[in-house]
């Protein structure tokens, strides 16, 4: 049977039991005023503040201790996928370890042991202008667990665990209002098939207030990925001139949180060519792209090309779902293409290119429209930190290089010319991954088994053009579009008729005639299209499909702003369980409130006039919201 009413099996292991390991710590420096955990735990938790740490990259430092922790949420997707039996949820142990309180792979009577927790160093540019270092501020990572069933590794991190060496001027503290909006996108965005990292659970902290623009309640989420490294990672290296360090860090990337060169793209034939740059399942590549020999490509251009495939493939995912980031600093773009660092955030409401969840982005730099022009200039900004990699070619191999780096000025020219060009041919496979990803994933939002070369032009650029020009709403659209029957389309009157649904309904502004008629033309187009690639008779598999990829539900601001409202102020800890179930079930059909799990045979018990309202018209007030940065 399944624990706090998941409805998923409680298969897993106990925390204690889950295999752990140390591989990022055992591989990279560490800061040398702490080279061992010893070192970091004989001193005094308090004088482990913030300060510049050069030669390293992370610092041993153990969480702060806290009292009385409230265990307040946790993920039953997340704890399946980490390998953790759903009961495990209920125990003490976990409830401590979930708030830093219980540290693993260390005896802190001897002082001795495999592993103790840590933060990273890094840098990173900041709405495009050089931060210097920055670093996990207030994350500190306990431990890589490694699932038993599956074999994936990720390393389990807690976020508002106290000071670090890289908080800077900050309190090394998270608040609760951000913890939720953090705690439900991840696992929302995982379920949506948006590559993400991971949040596991979330504990209040009922002793400690924390002030940003007002005092807060203080929180902590455990959270994890496959790897927390980030291009700012390498930004700090670059401008520290740390070559060495710089050459190591990229072998790590490659043989461990890749999984080895071999694992890495072929050499590319043509990047330009969408047939030679096939995009990747869920934003992960892994197949190879076949093509010649080139003389200008070495292993770690390989990597680059990697690093660009999965950032093409993740970005595209979020304007396929209309997701904004909001602040897309290097320091938040991630070396495994992974959504990662969510605070200002948001999903579309009513379709606005230029919309941006952040109110302090005035320029609109991390805008909707900019989010792939800018993880490409993020891109631009790593292969300038690998640039001298890169641009080696057969030299990679070279001992002198290896030692000594370029000896002369002649020497560097043409190097830097070679990574000149492999930038240029990785900016056409960006491109290229980026489209044909985008394309497929639109395709099966509107319905459509192939794909046509006109689809693009003819089909869908109509559709946004007509969703920006009449405010209609992004996911609603797709969703009620997968309930239309192309036998209800058969003619302008009929076309215009189902053209209604789409509209808020605001009995002060309702919808014009020439707007219904603009969407009854469009459906028009779309009906044609669909019985061109599914027959008219298939109706009902073709709006199976669609409802499998067009959710029903998603953690939209208002909602998430209501839910912090209800936690924080009226004290409530349930809604969160059965947010986190829709946000973790986003396609379900037919609603959630008790429906009967297959996978555990329990019922969950929702509340019909929340999911309702959650699932249906936007308020007025609710739209487009924007947030601070402050977390």
């Amino acid at each position: 049977m399944a624990a706090n009413g998941s409805g998923l099996p409680d298969e897993g292991t106990t925390l204690e039991a889950l295999p752990k390991s140390w591989h990022f710590t055992s591989y990279l420096p560490a800061d040398p005023l702490f080279p061992t955990p010893a070192d970091s735990h004989k001193t005094p938790r308090d004088e482990i503040g913030p300060r510049q740490v050069r030669g390293a990259i992370f610092t041993w430092v153990r969480p702060e201790k806290q009292q009385d922790p409230e265990l307040l949420a946790v993920s039953p997707r997340a704890m399946s996928d980490l390998g953790l039996a759903q009961s495990e949820a209920d125990t003490e142990d976990f409830k401590q370890a979930a708030a830093g309180n219980k540290i693993y792979g260390f005896d802190e009577a001897t002082l001795s042991g495999p592993g103790y927790p840590w933060a990273q160093c890094y840098g990173g540019y900041q709405f495009g202008d050089w931060a210097g270092q920055l670093g996990d501020g207030r994350a500190i990572s306990l431990f890589e667990a490694t699932n038993p069933r599956t074999g994936t590794r990720y390393e389990v991190q807690l976020k508002g665990a106290g000071l670090t060496p890289y908080s800077r001027f900050a309190d090394g503290k998270a608040v609760l209002r951000s913890s939720i909006r953090e705690f439900i996108v991840s696992e929302s965005l995982n379920a949506l098939g948006i590559p993400s990292t991971r949040a596991l659970a979330l504990s209040l902290l009922p002793h400690s207030r924390v002030r940003r623009e007002t005092m807060e309640p203080g929180a902590i989420v455990v959270r994890f990925a496959q790897s927390w490294l980030r291009f700012g990672t390498f930004d700090l290296l670059r401008a520290r001139g740390d070559r060495n360090l710089t050459r190591q860090l990229a072998t790590y990337v490659a043989e461990d949180v890749f999984g080895g060169w071999d694992k890495l793209p072929a050499r590319l034939a043509d990047p330009s060519d969408p047939d030679a740059s096939p995009p990747p399942t869920r934003g992960v590549p892994s197949e190879e792209i076949q093509g010649p020999e080139g003389a200008e490509e070495n292993r770690f251009a390989r990597l680059f090309r990697e690093i660009v495939r999965r950032n093409a493939a993740t970005v595209a995912h979020w304007q396929a779902y209309g997701f904004m980031n909001g602040v897309l600093n290097t320091d938040n773009t991630s070396i495994l293409g992974l959504s990662i660092d969510f605070g200002p955030f948001a999903f579309m409401d009513t379709f606005d290119p230029a919309y941006t969840p952040n109110h302090d982005d005035y320029l609109l730099r991390y805008s909707y429209r900019n989010q792939p022009t800018i993880i490409w200039w993020n891109l631009v900004r790593l292969a300038e930190s690998l640039g001298e990699l890169l641009g080696a070619g057969p030299l990679i191999a070279s001992p002198t290089f290896l030692a000594s780096g370029v000896p002369t000025q002649s020497d560097a020219e043409p190097l830097i010319a070679r990574a000149e060009k492999l930038i240029d041919q990785a900016s056409l496979e960006y491109k290229s991954v980026f489209l044909a990803t985008y394309k497929s994933l639109m395709a099966a939002r509107l319905g459509l088994r192939t794909q046509a070369p006109s689809d693009f032009s003819e089909l869908l650029s109509p559709l946004l053009d007509t969703m920006e020009a009449l405010s209609l709403d992004f996911p609603l659209f797709f969703r009620r579009l997968s309930n239309l029957r192309v036998a209800d389309l058969d003619d302008d009157d009929a076309r215009q008729r189902a053209a209604e649904v789409f509209f808020s309904p605001d009995p002060e502004a309702p919808p014009t005639e020439e707007a219904r008629k603009r969407v009854g033309e469009w459906l028009g187009l779309w009906r044609a299209r669909v019985v061109e690639d599914w027959a008219e008779e298939a109706d009902g598999e073709r709006m199976r499909a669609m409802r499998g990829v067009n959710p029903a539900f998603m953690p939209r601001g208002w909602v998430l702003d209501e839910v912090i409202r209800r936690v924080e102020k009226g004290g409530e800890r349930d809604v969160l369980r059965r947010v986190m179930h829709m946000a973790t079930n986003p396609f379900e059909e037919g609603g959630w409130s008790g429906r009967t799990r297959t996978e555990g045979g329990e019922v969950y018990e929702g509340d019909e006039e929340e999911e309702r309202r959650w699932t249906g018209d936007v308020p007025k007030l609710g739209r487009g919201l924007q947030c601070s940065c402050s977390s």
